[in-house]
């Protein structure tokens, strides 16, 4: 590789890396990570893997290696898959399908020898591996999308203390006339110098989210049933929704980068108010379960939950604030919507909420907007103590019925337009056990 091009490349690593540093929560990094790892290789698709704890089971123990043995209790998690060819035909910037599947951390397979022994593979050709290797190709991914993986480069995201969190995988590298090619050793020492950067800003976003998982779980101690992954699912819907809509109305890459980075981590404030609320009232059973007084406190979680961020001291706290107080404002400013012109910073834990002030439209934060389709709809689609869970048809009926009533239309319209990647993420979690 020619020097001028080299520290330019080098350059580029260090422009993302800083970049990558300003991001706070953890699934937008590492989708993001992807992404650059992905354009400082020229590699056409590629997946990133997150290492997570085994759901117990009833199965026998596998007879596990050493290097394999200090992970017989976790397993690698798909988290993101980007692939341009397969996207050429499709809407500019549309996403992979959502896709979900977990890989056991063992020498058998491509990533898990990558993350158990911690070595970086650089395979020319996955369909002619050394038979003497422990690890095999997995076609099936290739048979059942029609893509066809040659080369791959697969490096460990190991932090400076030796944990390991994960897996970067990117395929098919490119020259400039878009052949598929083996990956250079220089771009190998590029992705193996940006993997060891950038485990560094993953540890960072981890300290961010496991101090909102603290928050939330405090949450979950007052409500388990309705709290719990509910928050999570929102999250990731709201998410969805934003970058269509942002699609939609050509909103600048960074804006919506910094955007969709917030956004992910203050959904999941949007309950936290809950821990105001009297366990009489929260967990009380029955349709039409509260009197007009109960109600009227049950609405003074969002209060609550905007003073937890009272005296913000960044985008995150403004933002988590806006939807703790305004996620169940209505769109066309009917009086269902709450709690409206408020000064909730004057509000008492265990009051009635007061006389509403509707407020409508863009008087609503955007970020509550979202939030708000992204919440009624889980709520809807999942069991309640006060109701059976809905169809997921019927939940998507619902929405679209209340659009320009309850909900800003314009958002309704990109919910609509991911249903699939809805239903997607929905499924993964059942999957997880994550009702």
């Amino acid at each position: 590789m020619p020097l001028e091009l080299n520290a330019e490349k080098l350059k580029k690593v260090f422009e993302t890396e800083k970049l990558l540093n300003e991001i706070r929560d953890t699934d937008v990094l590492l989708e993001r990570i992807l992404t650059e790892a992905r354009a400082i290789a020229n590699a056409d698709a590629g997946s990133i893997y997150v290492i997570e704890d085994k759901q117990p089971s009833t199965t026998p123990s596998a007879t596990y290696t050493d290097e394999e043995n200090a992970f017989k209790d976790k397993l690698l998690r798909i988290k993101y898959a980007q692939n341009d060819t397969k996207h050429k035909s499709t809407r500019t910037e549309s996403k992979s399908p959502y896709v979900y599947f977990t890989v056991p951390i063992t020498k058998t397979s491509i990533s898990g020898y990558c993350a158990c022994t911690g070595q970086t593979l650089n395979i020319p050709d996955a369909y002619n591996i050394d038979k003497n290797t422990p690890y095999k190709f997995n076609s099936s991914t290739d048979i059942s999308t029609g893509y066809k993986t040659v080369s791959m480069l697969t490096v460990p995201l190991i932090t400076s203390s030796g944990q390991t969190l994960g897996v970067i995988q990117i395929i098919n590298a490119k020259d400039k006339d878009e052949n598929v090619i083996p990956f250079s050793e220089e771009s190998a020492e590029f992705i193996k110098q940006f993997a060891s950067s950038v485990t560094q800003a993953l540890e960072h976003t981890y300290l961010t989210s496991n101090m909102i998982k603290r928050m939330q779980r405090m949450a979950e101690f007052r409500d388990p049933k309705e709290t719990g992954t509910h928050v999570e699912r929102v999250s990731d819907f709201s998410l969805e929704i934003y970058d269509q809509w942002a699609l939609n109305h050509n909103i600048p890459k960074e804006e919506r980068m910094k955007y969709r980075d917030i956004l992910k981590i203050a959904a999941k404030c949007h309950d936290l108010g809950k821990v105001g609320i009297s366990d009489v009232i929260l967990k009380k059973p029955g349709p039409g379960r509260f009197t007009p007084e109960e109600r009227s406190i049950m609405m003074g979680h969002t209060c609550v939950g905007a003073q937890l961020f009272t005296e913000p001291e960044s985008e995150i706290d403004e933002m988590s604030r806006d939807v703790a107080l305004h996620h169940h404002e209505w769109w066309d400013g009917d009086e269902r919507g709450y709690p409206g012109r408020i000064d909730y910073t004057k509000y008492e834990i265990g009051k009635p909420i007061g006389e509403i002030k509707p407020i409508k439209g863009e008087e609503i934060p955007l970020s509550a907007r979202i939030v708000a389709i992204a919440d009624v709809f889980d709520a809807l689609s999942h069991a309640r103590v006060y109701k059976e869970a809905w169809s997921i048809d019927d939940a998507f009926i619902e929405i679209q019925s209340l659009s320009g009533k309850q909900f800003d239309p314009s958002l309704v319209l990109a919910f609509l337009e991911v249903k699939d990647r809805i239903i997607s993420i929905n499924a993964a979690y059942d999957r997880m056990g994550k009702k």
